[in-house]
Formats: C-alpha cells, sequence, structure tokens
C-alpha cells in the first residue's frame, strides 16, 4: 500500500521505516529539515538497534523516501500520525499542540478514501474529538487509531513482529485496510482486537501505568528490605513464580524513565482528573513518587559510602541512558542521579556507550568519558546506573587495580555481591543486604 508516515521522531522513523521493509510504499514528513536530510541519507537521527539496516535497505530499493513537503504525502492511501505528545509545561497533561497541528496541515491534503491512523500516544477522548473534526472538515476520509507498544533497544522487531495489534475503529473497512498493512504479522499469528476509539487509546496509557505499577512496586519491597535485611531479588524471585504476578519487570533499582512511562502515567491521571475519575487512579501518584525515591536512595547512598559527603571525591557514574540499547536520556534516572552528585559537590566522570552526545547537550556541566576504563581510573565511588552488558560484565579483580577506593553501588542490582565482595569490594546494592 502507498502509506506516508507523519512525523519521523523516534516513533515515526521506525514505523516509516519498517512499513517500507515489509514491502509498502512509504513517505516520511517532518517540518525538521536536518532529521529528514539524515534520513534520506540512511542515517538515524537516533540509537536503535537495526534501525541502520531496515533505513538502508528501504531507501536502497526505492519504498522508503521522506520530505518536509505534507503535499508530497497526497497520493498516500493510509496516513499514520507519529507526532509526540510530551508533558505540557507547568502541568502533568500531554500537550497536543503537534498532534493538532499534524493533522490539520494533513487534511488538505486526503484523497478520497484515506484512513488516517493514529499511532501517537494521546488522552482518551482525542480519537473521538479528531474524528468529529474529519467529518466536517474532510468527510471523504476515515480514522482509525492503532497504538503502538515499541519498547527502545527493541523497536524493530516490535513493529514487525507486534506481540498484539489494536485497532480502534469505526466501522469494518477501516479494520481490514489495517489487515492489509499487518498482514505478514497477522500471518504469523499476531493477536488482532478490533475495538473502538477510546478503548485503543486506553490500552496503551493502561499498559504503562499497569507496568510503571509493577516497577514501583518492586521497588517499595525494596525500601522494606533495606529496613528490614530482607533480600529484595530473592523475595522478586519468589513472588514472581507465582504465575499471576511473572518475575518480569521484578527488578528493583534506581527505577524507570525515559520519554513515555514517566510522562504517560502523569498524563493519565491528569485526564481522569479532567473526566472526574482522578479517585481511580490516584495510586499512580505514589508509583510515581516511588520511582522517584529511588533515584535520592542512590545520592543517599552515595554520599553514606562516602563517609557523609561527596564533596570533591571523585564518582564514576556507569550509565546516562534511561535504559541500555538507547541513547535516550529523557528523565533518566542515571543521568539524575549524576546531575544530583555534582549539585552535592562530586567531581563526577558520567560514560555511557550511546547516550553521551544527548547528556551533554542537556548537562554540559558534567565531564564525560567514552571509555569506561578512563572513567572508572582513580574513582574513589563507582555507581552503576545504566544496565549496558558491558557494565554487567565488568570484572570486579580488573576494575579493582583502577580505582582509588574499592565501593560500587549497583544502582540495577545486575552485579554478583559474592564476586565483587570476594574481590575486595564494599558493595552496595538496592534492597539487598
Amino acid at each position: 500500500m502507498k502509506i506516508s508516515v507523519i512525523g519521523c521522531g523516534y516513533l515515526g522513523a521506525v514505523h516509516a521505516s519498517a512499513m517500507a521493509e515489509l514491502g509498502h510504499d512509504v513517505i516520511g514528513i517532518d517540518v525538521d529539515e536536518r532529521k529528514i536530510g539524515e534520513l534520506a541519507a540512511g542515517r538515524p537521527p537516533f540509537f536503535e538497534p537495526g534501525l541502520p539496516e531496515i533505513l538502508t535497505s528501504a531507501t536502497a530499493s526505492g519504498r522508503l523516501r521522506f520530505s518536509t513537503d505534507m503535499a508530497d504525502a497526497a497520493d498516500a492511501e493510509v496516513h499514520f500520525l507519529a507526532v509526540g505528545t510530551p508533558q505540557t509545561a507547568g502541568s502533568h497533561a500531554a500537550d497536543l499542540r503537534f498532534v493538532d497541528a499534524a493533522f490539520e496541515g494533513l487534511v488538505p491534503h486526503l484523497a478520497d478514501g484515506a484512513l488516517v491512523v493514529g499511532k501517537s500516544t494521546v488522552p482518551v477522548g482525542t480519537a473521538t474529538r479528531l474524528a468529529a473534526r474529519l467529518a466536517e472538515v474532510a468527510p471523504h476520509a476515515a480514522l482509525a487509531w492503532n497504538p503502538e507498544f515499541l519498547r527502545e533497544g527493541f523497536a524493530v522487531k516490535d513493529t514487525i513482529e507486534p506481540d498484539r495489534l489494536v485497532y480502534g475503529v469505526a466501522d469494518d473497512a477501516a479494520a481490514a485496510t489495517l489487515d492489509e498493512i499487518y498482514r505478514a504479522a497477522l500471518d504469523a499469528g499476531t493477536p488482532r482486537i478490533v475495538t473502538d476509539y477510546a478503548t485503543a487509546e486506553l490500552v496503551k496509557v493502561a499498559a504503562n501505568a499497569f507496568l510503571a505499577t509493577k516497577i514501583s512496586f518492586i521497588n517499595a519491597m525494596a525500601e522494606i528490605a533495606e529496613a528490614t535485611g530482607a533480600d529484595v531479588t530473592q523475595l522478586a524471585d519468589a513472588i514472581g513464580h507465582d504465575a499471576r504476578i511473572g518475575r518480569r519487570f521484578l527488578n528493583a533499582g534506581v527505577g524507570f524513565g525515559g520519554g513515555c512511562l514517566p510522562k504517560d502515567i502523569r498524563a493519565f491521571s491528569a485526564r481522569a482528573e479532567e473526566l472526574g475519575r482522578g479517585d481511580a487512579v490516584a495510586f499512580l501518584k505514589e508509583v510515581d513518587a516511588i520511582n522517584l525515591r529511588r533515584r535520592q536512595r542512590v545520592v543517599d547512598l552515595a554520599v553514606e559510602a562516602m563517609g557523609g559527603s561527596v564533596n570533591e571525591r571523585r564518582v564514576a557514574v556507569l550509565g546516562v541512558t534511561f535504559k541500555p540499547d538507547s541513547d535516550d536520556v529523557r528523565d533518566s534516572p542515571a543521568l539524575d542521579v549524576a546531575v544530583q552528585l555534582k549539585g552535592l559537590g562530586a567531581d563526577v566522570i558520567a560514560t555511557d556507550p550511546e547516550g553521551l552526545a544527548n547528556a551533554r547537550l542537556r548537562h554540559p556541566q558534567l565531564a564525560y568519558e567514552a571509555s569506561t576504563t578512563e572513567a572508572l581510573r582513580g574513582a574513589d565511588l563507582v555507581v552503576l546506573v545504566t544496565e549496558w552488558s558491558e557494565y554487567r560484565e565488568l570484572d570486579p579483580a580488573t576494575v579493582r587495580d583502577l580505582v582509588a577506593s574499592h565501593t560500587v553501588i549497583d544502582g540495577r542490582n545486575v552485579l554478583d555481591p559474592t564476586s565483587w565482595r570476594s574481590a575486595g569490594w564494599t558493595y552496595h546494592g538496592l534492597g539487598r543486604p
């Protein structure tokens, strides 16, 4: 099919490339000329494993091209809206200006029978509002909502081989069009849920709210474990064997971050309050609070480990991205910890395999070092806050020869305490004795 993807940020660039890789004829549209130039040259403007390969393949085949002119999308049969919905300044609500602007900019270029498909994460009720607007200004077109469930680091796989497809549609024709687009996934057995607009919008935010709650639950248990001497990792293993609970995402640590989970649960709470149902999701405020407390706990541990002050102490911070296999530093717990330690007077040396450029733009006051070895050299304290494989696999005996003082804080509970302590280290985990 002929497809346009409006918005070529993280979601849009991956979606456009994946759709072209599946054989569709795709054009990506974005107002950012630099971004479009990079994509057209086969260079993703962000790090995502697997994306360079399919971007290069799709552009070379001629199935994928990019433009800053919305008119170039006029011959597409299906238009995916994939623009961002950041948190509104001074509020927890989602900022829909970019969604609305993209929608209004697209309307004049909709052909007869065109289908506009929302991918952006939006407050429930947005699709109904846009559908009403479409009926008013472009009744020859239709609207569907098809939420994304991408995991950074696995976004290409999640697009080509999704674990489920959700269609929020007003008629069978829209569902049939989406079936044609996703034929390869459906033929491979991907579950398909066809529902109304509101349910489709709620699926994404409800999933994120549940995930955030699960992560914050085990972090709350870590707080109890620290007060009682229990081991939160063994606790998670034990309760994770219960099939009703499961072990995934029961990993205590410095907490979640990124451009989606924190803002989405806050926007969900804000929308619930607008609907007069704020009490139904009031627990999400505590989920958010628990999550933020874990960052402070790492900072407090650092101060305690250094005898009450980190002032003028050299601290090697391992990781600045919010998760491994990404260069995303938005609302990153790792970067937040580094900044807080710097604010307390520490000589912070931050390192990361992919996120240094983005971190430097946001916090130029920090010192950055691309080499893990050089970041560790002469450190009084090592703080692991992003669980990149190269940090998980550090040899404590080798690292011991690099640092000035043998103290490590494992902010992700991914190191083996026995191995590190046997190598002469003072090990501090979160919720672990």
